[in-house]
């Protein structure tokens, strides 16, 4: 039988957890407090920074968006990050992306204190990787290991298959399953038969965000498969990369929408908490 990977329970679990950080950090005079940059009018980003805007008010985070017209100059945005990142009251910063007309945002992000860049994406935190505990991953990732964890799969030693090698969830994720030990096939838009690796591995992560993209054929009743693709299917319905009609013939796997996406948005205050105890460690060591 099928097992539905459900993301609220861990998600509430979760949430218990930054609650008691939050009074901790709390009860030692130090109030979280995380900033993220919005700038032009993009709807689905101004959507994103409430939601987290109200995820951090449940917590007790201090949480700010500062938003900035779209003809602010890339010297600007980068000048206002350099801002907050030496700002001591700010614990974590974040772009919303992606950023309007010919801006890059890689640049953008580099400006970031390394320390703060709550979303991971600092070129730096890419050289400490694959370790966990020296380096802040991209929410999505650490959100998909947490799921498979809280329902107790194991990941070391074992067959994986990742489709879809993007900047913010594929790659990262590739070198975060590493860490937990798993050995690991990475599919890509030039990979010839992407049915052969599913095929031969045990747990598979498909972010690429073309729904339906893993059909019936291409899975097994010993799969787990972690979906993280989001797209709009007819009439605007919210669809995963896999298959509606492929899922029932998985092991396990995550629903779209109520998987993964459900934890996220806490994984990003949960790499707060841990870019606040990197900080902390770091200004032990300068006192």
């Amino acid at each position: 039988m099928t097992t539905r990977l459900e993301g609220k329970p861990v998600a509430d679990r979760l949430k218990q957890e930054l609650s008691e950080q939050v009074l901790h950090w709390k009860s030692i005079g130090i109030e979280p407090r995380m900033v993220t940059l919005l700038i032009g009018n993009d709807k689905a980003s101004e959507v994103y920074a409430m939601q987290k805007a109200r995820t951090a008010r449940r917590l007790g985070i201090q949480f700010e968006i500062l938003r900035l017209p779209e003809s602010t100059s890339q010297r600007d945005v980068s000048d206002r990050v350099r801002e907050l990142s030496e700002d001591a009251r700010i614990h974590g910063i974040m772009l919303e992306l992606p950023l309007p007309g010919e801006m890059d945002s890689q640049s953008v992000v580099s400006t970031i204190h390394a320390l703060k860049d709550v979303d991971g994406m600092s070129p730096c935190h890419s050289f400490a990787r694959p370790s966990p505990d020296a380096a802040l991953y991209p929410a999505t990732p650490l959100a998909c290991i947490r799921l498979l964890k809280h329902y107790g799969y194991e990941l070391r030693g074992r067959d994986v298959t990742v489709v879809g090698c993007g900047q913010t969830v594929g790659l990262p994720l590739i070198h975060l399953l590493i860490a937990e030990g798993a050995t690991v096939v990475a599919c890509h838009e030039y990979t010839v038969d992407v049915r052969a690796h599913l095929q031969r591995s045990e747990f598979a992560f498909v972010a690429v965000g073309k729904g339906g993209l893993i059909k019936p054929d291409m899975v097994h009743d010993g799969l787990v498969v972690v979906d993280v693709g989001i797209s709009q299917g007819p009439g605007g319905v919210v669809i995963g990369d896999l298959a509606a009609d492929a899922a029932p013939l998985t092991r396990a796997y995550t629903p779209t929408p109520g998987g993964v996406g459900a934890v996220t948005t806490l994984q990003i205050f949960a790499n707060l908490m841990h870019a606040m105890d990197m900080q902390y460690a770091a200004s032990m060591i300068e006192a």
